[in-house]
């Protein structure tokens, strides 16, 4: 158990009860080409083919359908649009959090190609949105250096885009305006206060690009999530990752930043809703500001049960489901009501 990592945070089968290291492994296990057939014929009949859920009734699981598949987002095109920081609220758009948990941003970045081979990735359009999937900050960037490929095919990019486009450290230092919130680097650091949690693919190139820190435990990458991962811990792309999980096809032909930010939203905020239940115990260590195996002394653990051994169990990965703010508990104590236990410490 202790280096198994199992825990109510993983993927599991809604048939056999199964838990998978990642969303991969459980399409496999429900619907590869060597799935359990009990399992596979259950999916086929009551199940969803994008977020594996199991259902009672074909009525239940036709309602379910209409809202997990979602709608492509309507791109922004690539005209050259004077949709920056002037034409924007930040007053209203740093006015605090607006959910349980910490207010997030997505964030894609368009590169065009400099030096000699046109190899070297620079940053030439920032897109920002709020969870809300509003547009909050959108502008083409001057590169440092000579562009040798604008990648046309791909980005929609031309040198007249990028005429008289904004600085790079004037983009930079706009969204981390937008990231801060107002809070100190002190409290960012060590907490985050109330700066807003950057959601991302490959988040890592995309900050190197903008030439960007910011802290790792504010950052949710959709491409390092491990329920999202391929079963052998390698990427997904985003592409693979929209069309699998909700259900839409992107990057048809030249990428849209906007198109994309919606996206990685979208999953984002889809690994948040899923409902983790709690037990006893887990709230217990939840309370107490822990929830590992090596809190427990060896005589403790020898009187477990293997069920209560698994709901003490740590996962090696943060489950987005704690960003929503509380985790839901499934017992209920003597007095009947139940009990939420906040997932921040």
């Amino acid at each position: 158990m202790k280096t198994s990592y199992h825990s109510v945070h993983e993927p599991k089968c809604g048939v056999c009860q199964k838990h998978c290291k990642s969303l991969e492994s459980l399409r496999e296990h429900i619907a590869g080409p060597l799935s359990r057939a009990n399992c596979s014929r259950i999916l086929a009949e009551r199940g969803c083919k994008l977020c594996l859920e199991i259902f009672d009734s074909p009525t239940s699981l036709r309602e379910h359908k209409e809202i997990c598949r979602l709608p492509v987002p309507a791109p922004l095109g690539t005209e050259k649009m004077p949709c920056t920081e002037a034409e924007i609220d930040i007053s209203v758009v740093n006015n605090g959090n607006h959910g349980a948990g910490t207010e997030a941003i997505a964030i894609d970045c368009e590169m065009v190609g400099g030096g000699s081979d046109g190899s070297l990735d620079l940053c030439a359009r920032v897109c920002l949105i709020d969870e809300d999937e509003k547009l909050i900050f959108h502008t083409y960037v001057l590169p440092q250096i000579p562009v040798t490929n604008y990648r046309y095919e791909v980005t929609g990019i031309t040198e007249e885009h990028l005429r008289d486009a904004m600085p790079l450290k004037e983009v930079r230092d706009k969204v981390l305006q937008f990231l801060y919130n107002g809070e100190c680097i002190g409290r960012l650091r060590l907490d985050g206060g109330k700066a807003r949690l950057l959601v991302g693919h490959n988040l890592e190139h995309d900050l190197d690009c903008l030439r960007m820190n910011y802290p790792d435990h504010l950052l949710r990458d959709t491409a390092k999530y491990r329920p999202l991962m391929k079963t052998n811990m390698v990427s997904h792309s985003l592409k693979y990752l929209t069309r699998t999980y909700l259900g839409y096809d992107i990057q048809l032909g030249v990428h849209d930043p906007y198109e994309d930010c919606v996206s990685v939203m979208r999953l984002y905020k889809r690994m948040c809703a899923q409902d983790h239940q709690v037990g006893e115990i887990g709230a217990s260590m939840a309370a107490q500001h822990t929830n590992s195996i090596d809190y427990w002394s060896s005589k403790d653990l020898e009187k477990m049960g293997p069920d209560e051994l698994f709901e003490i169990s740590r996962s090696n990965y943060r489950c987005w489901c704690l960003d929503s703010g509380v985790c839901r508990l499934d017992v209920f104590p003597s007095s009947g009501e139940p009990v939420f236990i906040n997932a921040f410490h």
